[in-house]
């Protein structure tokens, strides 16, 4: 009789797998556990470079791939198809844990059916700032989930606001730094030649939709476009998510099309992803990558608009308004700067091991799937308990 514990990752963007890999692949290569993969959302889209391959590529087993909509279905709309086509999963292959990682709406069904079905829920880098409509997504994750693997003291701390178990937490970090500071990452002559990149220096760009805002993306991407154009660099772009307005951006990248200062891919590996942000002079947008990757490299970040707003701040990172002057002033900002320290802010690359410590921990294993929600008394509250008492 099989007594191993079932592990259900659930993957639904090029992302999140990178963050999620090196845990995965700790936990397949465990004896005490069974690795399982549930592959979705832009994974499976042609748009952006069919990327569920990448986790077949890595050796994975037990690797179920489904389509949870076409190309520019509502969000809502994905995640009931999400939720549908996981809980028929869990039905037939029954785990014990599901993990996700992050804020999307992949992850959001994941902890829906693992709450609703009294699946444990582990998720990984809760307590962060997400900003626009991620920022509802992750809490509403948090409140789901049974067991939180998260970045560092901050993140633990806003659980504890959030009404979470102190003792439910686990303090990781980031599990793509694991991969970040190794030195199994790809040259960037390999980068270079694998993608047909000639550029000597480059800045990398990543602008996503706000999704609060859609109906300034239009020209919100022709301002970045604009600058882009009127700059005298070379640049990587890579193309935003799919969230809604995700069309606004790729329309204005038809200007920049077959310009030869860039090159434009609609998805990246991770690692090679990696080591492009590594030796580039900044990265260029909105997007996690500028706030939570380059600051570990010590590299600068031109930050966009609001959709980061409120979240960690670095010295390396440059925030500027959405327009091409300040677009193009932040660019010579950026390029007049050294590259910075490494900050550690969300790891110290060894989030793998620790995380499969807890799962190690038979204790983790009975957490109660009925969860109270954990009130914080504070000094002000407990005086004027007292003050009413005495009355």
């Amino acid at each position: 009789m099989n007594d191993k514990k079932k592990i259900l990752f659930v993957t639904g963007t090029r992302a999140d797998f990178g963050k999620l890999k090196p845990l995965i692949k700790a936990v397949d290569k465990s004896e005490a556990f069974e690795c399982l993969i549930f592959v979705t959302g832009m994974h499976v889209l042609s748009r952006y470079g069919l990327t569920a391959s990448e986790v077949y590529r890595a050796g994975f087993h037990n690797v179920f791939t489904y389509m949870n909509h076409v190309y520019g279905e509502p969000m809502e709309v994905i995640l009931a198809n999400t939720i549908l086509g996981l809980s028929r999963y869990s039905t037939e292959y029954t785990p014990d844990m599901v993990v996700i990682h992050g804020d999307r709406v992949e992850a959001l069904a994941g902890a829906i059916v693992g709450a609703l079905r009294n699946i444990l829920v582990g998720h990984i880098e809760g307590g962060e700032v997400s900003g626009t409509i991620d920022e509802l997504i992750r809490h509403s994750i948090t409140k789901l989930a049974h067991l939180h693997f998260v970045s560092n003291e901050r993140a633990k701390n806003r659980l504890i606001q959030l009404g979470e178990n102190e003792k439910s937490i686990f303090i990781i970090g980031s599990p793509d730094i694991d991969i970040m500071l190794s030195k199994t990452l790809p040259s960037l002559d390999t980068v270079k030649k694998y993608y047909e990149i000639p550029f000597p220096r480059y800045g990398v760009v990543i602008y996503h939709p706000v999704t609060t805002e859609v109906k300034k993306q239009r020209r919100r991407a022709e301002e970045l476009v604009a600058a882009l154009l009127r700059s005298q660099g070379h640049f990587v772009v890579i193309y935003p998510n799919n969230d809604l307005g995700a069309d606004e951006i790729v329309a204005a990248y038809k200007q920049i099309k077959g310009n030869p200062r860039f090159k434009i891919y609609s998805s990246m590996r991770f690692e090679y992803f990696l080591t492009l942000i590594k030796h580039a002079d900044f990265i260029l947008g909105n997007s996690s990558a500028g706030i939570h990757e380059a600051p570990v490299y010590g590299v600068p970040t031109i930050n966009i608009g609001k959709r980061q707003h409120n979240r960690f701040y670095h010295e390396s990172i440059l925030n500027v308004a959405c327009k091409r002057e300040a677009i193009l002033e932040g660019i010579a900002r950026a390029l007049d700067l050294e590259k910075f320290p490494p900050c550690n802010h969300f790891g110290d690359g060894h989030s793998t091991r620790r995380f499969l410590t807890c799962l190690q921990n038979q204790a983790l294993w009975s957490t109660p799937k009925q969860k109270q929600f954990i009130d914080i008394i504070n000094s002000f509250s407990l005086h004027a308990h007292i003050s009413e008492i005495k009355k």
